[in-house]
């Protein structure tokens, strides 16, 4: 496969910059893979889709407010810095990125807060040409240094979206279900589910299998090789749980639906996978690419949100929907004007 299959033209007004206003009234492109039939709901009619024993694995990562505004030592010229993840909570050591980030060097210091004086950071390594490693000077507690990280930073909202981040998307760019705290990116299929949603599937028999991947900032990163076997993913930290092993296991022996909400679940649990296909327990990273052809092991449903062209998303679903079906799909959610990207619209592949 090569990267110029997954092209096409997305008109710009199709991005969605906010939320449908309740989360469950996105709309729904339901993709038939027996028939090649596409059907256009709204996500609520999800739960005509889903019965008694089948599962549904969710992604309960949580997004922390990961992008900060400050400024450098001496100069005092601003600069966004964009916490990427913890390497140590003793030496509140944090792997960064930085913008502009000519200039920052080994040894700076950086400034946060209204009048420089909320917390400072040094540069201790460069790791890439915008990748810092800081280390926080901060001697309180370090859930005094969390809450001051909390209090500093903004929610990260993808660098599509121009506008800067509102009040309101602390809470609409979090899943309901959010939990574990470690993702700079939203699990974005599970931003449809309202917790009415959620009861109504749960009271109709199905199950929920909670799992965790961190995503990372490599989940909006461009592939630039027209081959794809030589594209190599950044690893993300995955969390499986045997009693959710054991629903899904359960649920596949039993010929129920097992539905991947989000690339980012099919990922993780393609990532821990026996030979026979069991879903196993694993806590650890995954730098796992699937694109076209691939042979899925775990779920045999999908629900994700419209994708970018050319990104490892759109190839993760052309893998699972077939790639002829799933870009003919396209081509009628952008004549249809379905919303695409984070804040966009949905589509169930059966």
């Amino acid at each position: 496969m090569k990267l110029s299959m997954f092209k096409f033209n997305l008109p710009k007004e199709l991005l969605a910059e906010y939320p449908a206003k309740n989360r469950e009234d996105s709309r729904l492109m339901v993709v038939e893979r027996a028939t090649g039939k596409i059907l256009h709901k709204k996500f609520k009619d999800i739960l005509s889709y889903f019965d008694e024993g089948d599962v549904m694995m969710l992604n309960d990562t949580k997004v922390f407010p990961a992008r900060m505004y400050g400024n450098k030592e001496k100069t005092g010229a601003k600069i966004e810095v964009f916490l990427l993840r913890e390497l140590n909570t003793e030496s509140r050591l944090w792997d960064v990125l930085v913008d502009p980030a000519r200039k920052i060097r080994i040894g700076n210091k950086l400034y946060f807060g209204e009048n420089n004086d909320a917390l400072v950071a040094e540069v201790i390594d460069n790791t890439t040409s915008r990748g810092r490693t800081l280390r926080f000077l901060y001697d309180g507690s370090y859930e005094e240094f969390r809450k001051i990280l909390y209090d500093l930073g903004e929610t990260p909202l993808p660098k599509y979206i121009k506008r800067k981040a509102e009040e309101s998307d602390i809470e609409r760019y979090q899943t309901v279900f959010a939990k574990n705290e470690g993702a700079v990116a939203a699990p974005t299929a599970g931003l449809h589910f309202s917790r009415e949603l959620l009861k109504k599937l749960e009271i109709k028999g199905v199950q929920f299998a909670p799992l965790t991947l961190h995503v990372g900032l490599g989940t909006f990163r461009t592939v630039e090789v027209e081959d794809l076997t030589k594209h190599k993913m950044e690893s993300e930290e995955v969390l499986i749980g045997s009693d959710t092993c054991k629903m899904v296991n359960s649920a596949k022996e039993k010929k129920r639906k097992v539905c991947a909400v989000g690339t980012t679940v099919m990922r993780a649990v393609e990532s821990s996978v026996s030979t026979t296909g069991q879903l196993n327990p694993y806590v650890g990273w995954t730098n796992k690419f699937i694109f076209p052809p691939y042979d899925f092991n775990v779920a045999n449903c999908m629900i994700t949100n419209f994708h970018m062209p050319e990104s490892t998303l759109l190839m993760m679903t052309a893998a699972f929907g077939g790639y002829d079906l799933v870009m003919k799909a396209y081509k009628e959610a952008i004549k249809e004007k379905y919303r695409f990207y984070s804040y966009g619209d949905a589509m169930l592949i059966i």
